[in-house]
């Protein structure tokens, strides 16, 4: 259940006011804290300058520690590290960090399962595709679609398999 006190400081809103944008952005970086995927789904750092300036100070701030939860310019982080990746979900600074972490969560177990539990810089790389499509399937817009591992790296499945008949099928009619 979507915590319903969410706010932005940056959209204008007020603090007791609905709303279901639960994430503000969702982050890889690697173990150098350059970025490998970055998502950002309101202008809180509307430019790439910005975005990146956000994130080192974010891996700068989190690379060492053993938390999982950060509170870093206003905003609720909640991270993961592996091997030689970072994994962030940001919230604001009311957000429900349960929430947050429930969409972290889903991303690393449903990265897991697809990258067969290799979830590593190189083999990451090597399926960005997947990486997109999982994201999709897990927050439209600073929403939260789903929670459940399984059922996204099956929906990721399905569509991939969808575009693999498509580029099949474009390259008979040729």
């Amino acid at each position: 259940m979507l915590r319903s006190g969410s706010c932005s400081r940056f959209a204008g809103s007020n603090i007791g006011e609905p709303s279901l944008h639960t994430v503000k952005a969702v982050l890889i970086l690697d173990n150098d804290g350059d970025r490998l995927y970055a998502k950002y789904y309101d202008d809180t750092y509307p430019t790439v300058k910005e975005q990146k300036a956000f994130e080192k100070n974010i891996f700068n701030k989190t690379h060492r520690t053993d938390s999982e939860i950060a509170l870093l310019e206003g905003l609720t982080v909640v991270y993961k590290s592996n091997i030689d990746l970072f994994f962030y979900v940001i919230g604001s600074s009311h957000e429900n960090e349960l929430m947050l972490m429930a969409v972290l969560n889903c991303l690393f177990d449903s990265l897991s399962q697809m990258l067969r539990k290799n979830v590593e810089r190189r083999a990451l790389l090597e399926n960005m595709e997947g990486l997109f499509l999982a994201v999709d399937e897990i927050v439209d817009g600073g929403v939260i679609l789903e929670s459940d591992p399984q059922q996204v790296v099956h929906r990721v499945a399905l569509r991939v398999l969808q575009s693999a008949k498509e580029q099949i099928k474009w390259s008979l009619l040729r």
